[in-house]
């Protein structure tokens, strides 16, 4: 009997494995496929093999070291961003285990190849008057500067991570008494995050008199596509510059989508809100997620000492 292929695997990875067995997220899948790009791409540069012809013995734990080795070295990518990739080819590998048997020890060698452990740096969060300063830096003059304007107001006050942003659509959106959002963050989960009166008001305005009728999407590029992650990560950087302006103190800070999501959640830690509620509020699988915002709160620390 003929062992099956690198590429049939592959592609019963992605058809059967993940579509039709996990039923896994678009998120999920674009996650996997940026992380296989990469590798035959790599595979092709330093195998001179073609991604048509590889075989499965050649992506063996060796060859995956340099992959590993190569995004961190070479796309000057994170540990964590490196953890993300092998877990990919672990998930692989597992599915492999079973569908083809022949490979046995190649999937043991591989899954035994351990993720990277790394150091925690201190979360980064925008206090009030960087917010404010973040918020007042868009040019509402223009339609661009209006929707930049809502966007960064939604994602302070929400916490909302950027595939949540990029995926809202219009009937997600509840305006008047009780104000939310709903949006399918990891694993699918359905959550709802209330609105603030003076977010609900701007995005009120940005939908009623900005935003196109034909436009599904709450926040579309200028030519009414979806905006990409690289868009919104753009586009937060840049207003977050031109804030340093008025606030000096942003120039010490590398403002990111995840730190304006840093900066909801600490901004509900300093109101008091408990643990668990933030935990809700954000979408994380488990409460010790939100260990970290209390760590980062200096006050509480402070409070001790008295």
């Amino acid at each position: 009997m003929i062992a099956a292929s690198f590429s049939s695997l592959l592609q019963g990875f992605f058809t059967d494995r993940l579509l039709r067995q996990r039923q896994a997220s678009p998120h999920t899948i674009a996650s996997y496929r940026d992380t296989f790009r990469l590798l035959l791409r790599f595979a092709a540069d330093q195998l001179r093999t073609a991604p048509s012809v590889l075989q499965t013995e050649d992506v063996d734990p060796a060859f995956i070291g340099r992959f590993l080795e190569h995004l961190e070295q070479g796309r000057g990518n994170g540990p964590r961003t490196r953890n993300a990739r092998l877990a990919a080819i672990h998930s692989f590998f597992r599915y492999v285990a079973l569908a083809e048997p022949a490979h046995a020890l190649l999937c043991q060698q591989v899954l035994a190849m351990p993720s990277k452990r790394y150091q925690r740096k201190p979360i980064a969060f925008l206090d009030h008057a960087e917010i404010t300063a973040v918020l007042a830096a868009p040019d509402l003059a223009t339609w661009i500067g209006r929707r930049d304007r809502t966007l960064l107001a939604v994602a302070i006050q929400t916490g909302l991570r950027v595939s949540e942003l990029i995926g809202l659509r219009r009937e997600d959106i509840v305006l008047g008494h009780g104000a939310h959002v709903r949006c399918e963050g990891k694993g699918r989960k359905q959550r709802c995050t209330p609105l603030g009166r003076d977010t609900a008001a701007v995005l009120e305005s940005w939908l009623r008199r900005d935003l196109p009728a034909q436009s599904d999407r709450v926040f579309p590029s200028i030519r009414r596509q979806p905006l990409s992650r690289d868009a919104i990560e753009e586009l937060v950087a840049r207003h977050a510059q031109r804030a340093q302006h008025d606030c000096p103190s942003l120039k010490e800070k590398r403002v990111t989508p995840h730190v304006l999501r840093h900066s909801s959640a600490m901004a509900l830690r300093a109101h008091g809100v408990d643990q668990s509620v933030i935990a809700l509020w954000l979408g994380h699988e488990s409460v010790e997620t939100t260990q970290m915002y209390l760590h980062a709160d200096l006050r509480l620390k402070e409070q001790a000492l008295v």
